[in-house]
């Protein structure tokens, strides 16, 4: 088949994102809107809300960005697995629109998987470990005979909703980690529980650890630069294990936790120690965006799939019930 453009569309959670990406892999556009607030966290219903509100004006965004018109456009594809279910309705609805009211081809994909495969496109890296950590996500995963295998997860929430939990207990808003991020640097250590469970992670208990800390007197500052060095040297952990058990010789630390500076140099140091490649997908494709979900869909549109107005939302489809056909 000879080049075209794909649409994609993102809606799973906090963000609503649109973008325009060649079959080669040449982004085009990539814009966004993000919910955010001064206090609390997501509420669903609000998130799908502020979706409806702006997603005309980012998918024109994103067409004018890059200069074409719906016209040129051969496919869209839309996160459709997994998310918020009152969030990734408002994009799966608008592409079914589109799609049937423009006469173009449509395509549903897994959220999840299109972190790393933009991931792979981005840094050029073949074959690595991924460490994908996101909000809901915290999970070490490495291909293997068809599928992406999960090796290690957290237990209970992911480490970004984790971030998050502690930004709302201390009045941070919402995104906390960006917040927390900046606080860290400030701070000193101060002791929190580690928490390895064999390759898997567990932050909930940590969280309640360090809100309690807070409630004490200790400072954001040292709360924010403790809770980072304890989960970044957990992830550390579990992700050198899996380049040992799978002897894979790189690695790529992929969703919006991959934007903390921090956990990249954690990351990288701990590489080079084990003699392999280390990459960080760059700030604008490490979090919710929507080029990762219009390249995984070229990906799996040029494999052979396809769907049409049946598209339904799966809020629970994990990366590793998804078959690797590209």
């Amino acid at each position: 088949m000879s080049k075209y453009h794909c649409l994609g569309i993102e809606s799973t959670a906090h963000t609503f994102g649109a973008a325009v990406v060649s079959s080669d892999g040449t982004i085009l556009s990539n814009e966004r809107e993000m919910h955010q607030t001064t206090s609390g966290g997501m509420i669903p219903m609000e998130v799908a809300k502020h979706h409806e509100r702006v997603k005309e004006e980012v998918v024109k965004r994103a067409l004018e960005k890059a200069d074409v018109k719906m016209a040129d456009i051969h496919l869209i594809s839309v996160a459709s697995s997994p998310g918020l279910l009152p969030a990734l309705r408002v994009g799966v609805r608008y592409a079914k629109q589109l799609a049937n009211e423009n006469g173009k081809k449509l395509i549903g994909i897994n959220h999840c998987v299109a972190h790393l495969t933009i991931g792979d496109l981005i840094t050029g890296l073949k074959d690595p470990v991924y460490i994908y950590v996101s909000g809901v996500n915290t999970q070490v995963i490495a291909y293997s005979n068809g599928y992406l295998r999960v090796l290690g997860e957290t237990l209970d929430v992911g480490l970004g909703n984790a971030l998050d939990k502690f930004g709302r207990d201390v009045g941070l808003g919402f995104p906390a980690g960006p917040k927390i991020e900046q606080l860290a640097k400030n701070g000193k250590y101060v002791g929190l529980t580690y928490s390895v469970k064999g390759m898997d992670v567990s932050f909930s208990g940590i969280v309640t650890q360090a809100s309690r800390l807070a409630e004490k007197g200790i400072s954001n500052e040292d709360i924010c630069y403790s809770l980072q060095e304890t989960c970044f040297a957990m992830l550390c952990e579990v992700a050198e294990r899996a380049l040992a058990h799978t002897d894979k010789k790189s690695c790529i630390l992929i969703g919006g936790v991959g934007a903390n500076k921090r956990l990249c140099e954690m990351m990288d140091k701990m590489c080079k120690g084990r003699g392999a490649t280390f990459a960080a997908a760059p700030l604008q494709y490490a979090g919710d965006q929507a080029a990762m979900i219009a390249w995984q869909g070229i990906l799996e549109f040029n494999a052979g799939r396809e769907d049409d107005q049946s598209l339904d939302s799966d809020p629970r489809l994990r990366v590793d019930e998804v078959k690797v056909t590209w």
